[in-house]
């Protein structure tokens, strides 16, 4: 089972789509170099970036493994972004996808090239 935010601990009004939840309990957890954020780590992904970036509400999804690339749905956009973790605010955007299936597509072409 996949240990992401409850439904009390997302911000109100946020669920998760249901293609992310088809792709993490079908497995695609490990798109190296991208990697689903889960139970402890999810959460203190999640507080940080809160910490971080608080006129932004992002909730996080997953962390890139060469850098401190973090996807998040971006709800003052409504889209997913990908955040450069760690960085000054405002300067940390570093792309947007208008969906979860967008990011996920580019996520399988970031595997294909990854080594």
């Amino acid at each position: 089972m996949l240990n992401i935010l409850s439904p009390a601990e997302l911000p109100k009004g946020f669920t998760y789509p249901h293609i992310f939840i088809r792709a993490a309990e079908s497995g695609l957890t490990s798109l190296e170099p991208w990697w689903l954020l889960e139970g402890d780590n999810l959460r203190a992904r999640y507080t940080g970036l809160q910490q971080r970036f608080p006129n932004r509400a992002l909730v996080p999804f997953a962390r890139r493994e060469d850098n401190d690339d973090v996807a998040c749905w971006d709800l003052n956009e409504g889209n997913v972004c990908i955040v450069h973790d760690f960085s000054s605010p405002g300067s940390e955007q570093r792309g947007s996808f208008e969906s979860f299936a967008d990011w996920l597509r580019a996520a399988l072409e970031d595997f294909i090239e990854f080594e």
